[in-house]
């Protein structure tokens, strides 16, 4: 495993983070908390030293077997985890009035739960869940921040920015209060390299690469006739004729890979990981298979530029989150 600095704090984590919604369940069924603990575990030995997880997630369940799984004897780790939105709106709007989603007493009371849940004293990395740079400038959430911080319950924090629009953080990003942000970045949304990741390089703010498998469309194991359990999150992610778009899009990534060492899962997050701004990658993993192919990942490095200039050829500008 590599590491990398996490933008000016003195953390060095590793490439790969550990994406722990999957293992909250509610969203996404059919795990299983031995297995996952399991894989949380195998991270750990393999040099996974960062987790990302969040309130949300289970409503605490992935905080909890997360906490679990660092007291089991890996303390050497460095956890994020996220405050949700109080409306739990996702993604928040211009027009949302901060009060209705980030109020002091509120942020306050949502860290204090997620240290319980974690059984930690501090939280190293705190993010907030969702943004629109309509609220930067406000004083609401900043006295919490500062109040967080000078209790020493929080070390950092960071945003997680709306999903595929990584512009809505750039005035966040400059004010030097947030350490790191989380933005979706993928072969298929390639978007943060125009703006964020410049002015996340002069501000030295760390960049957590999320969804870099595209929700799974981006392992080449999606088909038109797979199937979800109804209830699950790609079961709406994926609907209606979506599934088809990924095969022909993935169908054409892979024709171009031909001779391309590695699956497409591990270039796909080689690509995240060629790109200077990121610090960390954070796929899903709920399953050991999956937390072993995806460090193997840090371990080939970056991709080539010839790899690198077919890749930029397959950005896809689409939200299926809408």
């Amino acid at each position: 495993m590599n590491y990398r600095k996490l933008g000016a704090t003195e953390a060095e984590i590793s490439e790969i983070g550990f994406g722990a919604w999957g293992i909250g369940g509610k969203q996404w069924l059919g795990g299983q908390d031995s297995e996952s603990l399991r894989a949380l575990k195998r991270a750990f030995e393999l040099g996974v030293n960062f987790v990302d997880t969040a309130l949300a997630y289970g409503d605490g369940h992935s905080e909890k077997l997360v906490g679990q799984a660092i007291r089991s004897g890996f303390r050497n780790v460095y956890v994020a985890t996220k405050i949700p939105p109080q409306n739990r709106v996702w993604p928040a709007t211009q027009e949302t009035n901060v009060s209705q989603v980030f109020p002091r007493d509120y942020i306050l009371r949502s860290t204090e739960e997620s240290l319980r849940n974690l059984g930690v004293e501090q939280i190293y990395l705190q993010q907030f869940h969702v943004w629109t740079d309509a609220w930067t400038p406000l004083e609401e959430w900043r006295r919490a921040v500062e109040d967080l911080r000078q209790s020493g319950k929080v070390r950092f924090f960071g945003v997680s920015i709306s999903e595929h629009e990584p512009d809505s953080a750039l005035e966040a990003v400059k004010t030097g209060l947030f350490n790191a942000v989380q933005v979706i970045y993928n072969v298929f949304d390639q978007t943060p390299e125009q703006n964020l990741f410049p002015l996340c390089q002069k501000m030295r703010v760390g960049v957590l690469a999320r969804v870099p498998l595209d929700e799974g469309g981006l392992t080449g194991t999606i088909r038109e006739d797979t199937r979800f359990e109804p209830g699950e999150f790609r079961e709406a992610y994926f609907r209606g004729d979506r599934k088809r778009q990924v095969v022909e899009h993935v169908a054409a990534l892979e024709r171009d890979l031909a001779g391309v060492p590695g699956t497409l899962p591990e270039i796909a997050l080689r690509f995240c990981l060629s790109h200077r701004a990121v610090t960390s990658v954070i796929p899903g993993m709920r399953r050991v298979a999956t937390v072993e192919s995806s460090c193997r990942a840090s371990v080939a490095g970056m991709l080539d530029e010839k790899t690198l200039s077919i890749l930029k050829r397959h950005a896809w500008n689409r939200n299926f989150y809408e």
